[in-house]
């Protein structure tokens, strides 16, 4: 097997995102930009999306990764509103894009029209984060987005496969329909809870690190196998499994998060890169099919549908919104009203990506022994849509939210609430400290008791000297400062350290043993402070 496409395709496509960190371009844009520009090269290989990749060894890291890192209070919170995103619109969609491209495009069935919608309507899991996170969208709309993307796959999937067979001759009912999508949802419900405290578990009782990390690198990809195998929905058995996990992280020894939390950035950073890569390097596959209707015919449709795909999520947006507050007093009383620019910045953020493209590239070639009606426009249609909603959108997305004026994070109500939570850890801790001490067999000589009391008191004083003014003359904060010169120090310790190594004083594994314990201390004076 040749792995260099392989090769090059990571190494390309996470050269570009770290690149697109020094830009004001999303990094997922530049990344669909620069596949859609090399695509045409000449010697460029051909990547073709492969469904049986995509869904089953790429979707579920990603989905657990941005699982693990939203919070399970707060979408417990937003559930109402996730819900009618990630269920309500994603139905809503399918219906009226599928209907739309119906009457479009003549000859083309209904049943062939609705797996189109169901292709397209589902917002796309790693664009909403990446994107989220770069512009700095206010917590609420943040964790809505985030909630939706972690769920709609599933009812996004699970309408295609409805709609695939309806449209290939198998034959399906509403009711069918109703209790397929029942037994996916539920299906993935049952199965994630049933694997959430045995994963759980493992991961506190296997002592080792490096086992418990290559635990939960398979995590996301047994979740995932498990309700596949019954007919359910992986996507929410991943997702249920991942909330669960990440709820109850503090209870992981601290080696295992500190290595957990490296290697899941490195995965989705690389994993994200390439998803975005492959989308743009989609365009000559799907252009090269496109036969009949090829030109300004192909083009009108594309932004006819493009078109009704943002329209159609303001539609849902707005009500789902508005709605509730207007039948339920006890809504209104607890959320209050939320104004009109953010329901128009969630209707707006409805970028789709890879899921969609590989959802469609797993529709078949052929349909009750004939081709399936217009496949090649239909990928087409696709890959339009996706890069569609990712350029205009995702480009779109910082200056609208700054011309709205949206209110970002209370940075300094967010100090002020650690700092308060840090001041009640470090009093009981002292008197913990206190407790331990005064037992003979704890006894400590007493500078080390000292120091103990130090470490918690500059622990206590970090965050509340955030709340401080920065040096008049450096414009340094106090913490940028300590942090600074924690660092010279300890880098003037390694300088020496290296220097006996030189001159044959100590080997390499004497220096190994030093240089660790330097990086274990500059991590914990970048984490007091950070």
């Amino acid at each position: 097997m040749d792995v260099m496409p392989l090769l090059l395709l990571v190494a390309g496509s996470a050269t570009l995102s770290a690149a697109a960190r020094r830009t004001p371009v999303p990094a997922p844009l530049l990344v669909v930009a620069a596949g859609l520009a090399v695509s045409y090269v000449p010697g460029v290989p051909v990547y073709t999306l492969d469904p049986h990749i995509v869904l089953p060894l790429i979707l579920p890291p990603l989905l657990y990764t941005a699982a693990t890192d939203s919070s399970y209070l707060g979408l417990r919170a937003q559930l109402r509103p996730v819900a009618l995103l990630s269920v309500g619109y994603v139905l809503f969609a399918t219906l009226v894009v599928g209907w739309a491209l119906y009457l479009l495009v003549p000859g083309l069935p209904l049943t062939a029209a609705l797996v189109f919608g169901a292709v397209v309507a589902p917002p796309d899991a790693v664009a909403a984060t990446a994107v989220a996170r770069r512009v700095g969208l206010p917590s609420r709309i943040t964790t809505i987005l985030q909630g939706e993307s972690l769920l709609n796959d599933a009812t996004a999937i699970t309408a295609f496969r409805v709609a695939l067979a309806a449209a290939v001759g198998e034959g399906t009912t509403w009711a069918g329909g109703i209790g397929e999508f029942l037994l996916a949802a539920f299906g993935g419900l049952v199965v994630g809870l049933l694997l959430m405290v045995p994963l759980h578990w493992l991961r506190t009782h296997v002592k080792e690190a490096l086992l418990q990390n290559t635990l939960s690198l398979l995590i996301p990809f047994v979740a995932y196998a498990a309700a596949e195998q019954v007919h359910a929905s992986g996507v929410i058995a991943v997702v249920v499994v991942a909330l669960y996990l990440g709820h109850r992280a503090w209870e992981v020894d601290f080696a295992t998060r500190l290595q957990e939390e490296a290697v899941w950035k490195m995965v989705a950073f690389v994993l994200e890169a390439a998803v975005f890569a492959l989308i743009g390097l989609q365009l000559p596959i799907v252009l090269r099919g496109l036969g009949e209707y090829a030109g300004a015919e192909a083009l009108w449709y594309a932004l006819a549908v493009f078109a009704v795909v943002v329209v159609a999520r303001f539609v849902w947006v707005y009500p789902a919104t508005f709605l509730p507050l207007l039948l339920s007093a006890r809504i209104r009383e607890r959320e209050g009203r939320p104004g009109w620019k953010s329901p128009f910045v969630i209707a707006w953020a409805g970028m789709r990506g890879v899921v969609s493209l590989a959802i469609a590239f797993s529709i078949p070639l052929t349909a009750g022994g004939t081709g399936f009606p217009q496949r090649n426009l239909l990928l087409f249609l696709t890959f339009t849509t996706v890069i569609g909603t990712l350029v205009v959108q995702g480009l779109t997305l910082p200056p609208l939210i700054r011309l709205l004026k949206l209110p970002g994070r209370d940075v300094q109500a967010e100090t002020l609430a650690e700092a308060n939570a840090q001041a009640q850890a470090s009093r009981i801790a002292e008197q913990r400290l206190d407790e331990l001490l005064s037992d003979e067999r704890n006894a400590l000589p007493a500078p080390l008791a000292d120091r103990l009391r130090t470490v918690l008191e500059r622990r206590r004083n970090a965050v509340w000297e955030r709340l401080g003014q920065t040096n008049p003359v450096t414009g340094e904060s106090v913490d940028d400062t300590y942090r600074r010169l924690s660092r010279e120090m300890i880098s003037a310790e390694r300088d020496v350290f290296v220097r006996l190594r030189d001159a044959r004083y100590l080997d390499d594994e004497m220096l190994r043993t030093l240089l660790r314990r330097l990086d274990l201390e500059e991590a914990a004076a970048y984490r007091e402070t950070a």
